[in-house]
């Protein structure tokens, strides 16, 4: 179940990559235009924590990634959730190394800001760096099991007998008693 959790976590983290996440990369990249002058300062120069449109950016490129490093931290969500959408931003980024056209041409909604952004991203290598990050969580083995799983541990007699013939009747074994009428050594023990 934990793993069909992280099927449909995966799903999303792919769409807030593409729709949230490349949308404000790709305002991030804008520079705004005053009066069809030419391309000046983010915010006319002045403070960016004052412009609506960089802070929008930012809250959504800040809440994917947020997103994005849940699902590959907690050990409680399935690898599955950050593994996939990485290993196809991986596999999408392989694609435009070998053939940029179409690797382009398979980006969807290219008209629009999602489309745009996810190119941006795609050629600033953001999305080979995400997918590196997000895969980590595939290749650590404890992601794997079930959360708070108990570990069975053999028992440690059993894996003596079982490891030597001359240990075999290492259960059966009792303390050294005292033998009766013999007073007790005044020797330190060797220990």
């Amino acid at each position: 179940m934990r793993h069909l959790i992280g099927l449909g976590l995966a799903l999303a983290l792919a769409a807030a990559v593409f729709f949230v996440g490349a949308w404000g990369y790709l305002r991030l990249l804008r520079i705004p235009v005053v009066n069809g002058a030419a391309a000046t300062l983010p915010a006319g120069g002045g403070s960016l924590l004052h412009d609506k449109n960089v802070l929008l950016a930012f809250a959504a490129v800040a809440g994917t990634a947020l997103f994005a490093g849940i699902c590959v931290a907690a050990p409680r969500i399935s690898p599955l959730a950050a593994g996939l959408p990485g290993l196809a931003l991986l596999g999408w980024t392989v694609l435009y190394g070998v053939s940029v056209q179409r690797a382009v041409h398979y980006i969807p909604l290219k008209s629009n800001a999602f489309g745009a952004g996810f190119e941006a991203m795609l050629f600033n290598g953001i999305l080979v760096a995400a997918g590196l990050v997000m895969i980590v969580p595939l290749f650590i083995p404890s992601r794997w099991r079930r959360y708070g799983q108990p570990q069975e541990e053999p028992d440690a007699a059993s894996t003596l007998v079982g490891s030597s013939p001359l240990l075999s009747d290492w259960t059966e074994t009792a303390p050294i008693s005292p033998q009766p009428g013999t007073p007790p050594s005044a020797d330190p023990p060797p220990w």
